[in-house]
């Protein structure tokens, strides 16, 4: 049974598909499948952060997680940055800037390759058109969201937004997170960040997603702090937008 026009444009879902006998349809056995390689292979695409605009005036850096099948199997790892990336970082690294951006590969390499190259342009004008001091751009290669704790202790920035791929799915393996913490450290968590998340072209549009980043990092900046007790704006566009879609 096809699903109703009204049903197929509120979700992505897969719904009311038909069956064959107690099976899938043969079709959407083929697509299932189809998807679950597509999602394998974001897990295990490879950024090429050294070239290409990703690379222009970056700090290229790497977590304590060896290798790929490593940063798989030991979440722990990509969590903190290995010791030559830590001096490297300590040396070139921009310190005490207001916004400091991080471009981490995640579980999906497909998501930072399609999604940042659209959103860190706006991103980083709208920060300088507010007046703030942006670091150097720092990568890091099979990176864990607590990274972010090892970066803001190294440069004591303000606020570090961690872009990095999200866990794909069968409906979107290029969906791209946005974390955010007010002068992350040792012993941060999640509930001390903020997130802006599903960001691709069925989701959050890059452009929307730069203006809401924006506002919660200026919210940061204004309270000194981040976490559960900063909420998102929900007079911003970008916010309506998404909540009427919803």
């Amino acid at each position: 049974m096809k699903p109703t026009p009204a049903l197929a444009d509120l979700t992505p879902a897969r719904i009311r598909v038909g069956r064959a006998g107690t099976a899938y349809p043969t079709s959407l056995l083929l697509q299932l499948r189809a998807d679950h390689a597509t999602a394998r292979d974001a897990v295990h695409t490879e950024v090429d952060f050294t070239s290409g605009s990703l690379a222009e005036d970056a700090v290229h850096l790497r977590t304590a997680a060896a290798d790929r099948d490593q940063y798989l199997v030991r979440p722990d790892l990509g969590r903190v940055l290995d010791t030559e990336s830590r001096a490297e970082l300590a040396r070139i690294g921009t310190r005490d800037a207001d916004l400091q951006i991080v471009l981490g590969d995640g579980l999906s390499g497909t998501a930072v390759a399609r999604q940042v190259p659209l959103l860190l342009p706006g991103l980083m004008a709208g920060a300088r058109s507010l007046g703030w001091t942006c670091g150097r751009i720092v990568t890091v290669r099979n990176c864990r969201v607590g990274v972010m704790n090892d970066v803001g202790r190294i440069l004591g920035s303000g606020v570090v937004v961690l872009l990095i791929g999200e866990r794909p799915g069968l409906r979107a393996a290029d969906s791209l997170s946005a974390y955010m913490g007010w002068r992350p450290g040792p012993g941060n968590n999640d509930a001390d960040r903020n997130l802006v998340a599903n960001i691709h072209a069925r989701g959050v549009r890059p452009d929307d997603a730069a203006d809401r980043i924006l506002d919660l990092a200026a919210q940061m900046q204004a309270r000194r702090y981040s976490g559960v007790a900063i909420k998102e704006n929900l007079a911003l566009p970008a916010v309506r937008a998404e909540i009427e879609r919803i």
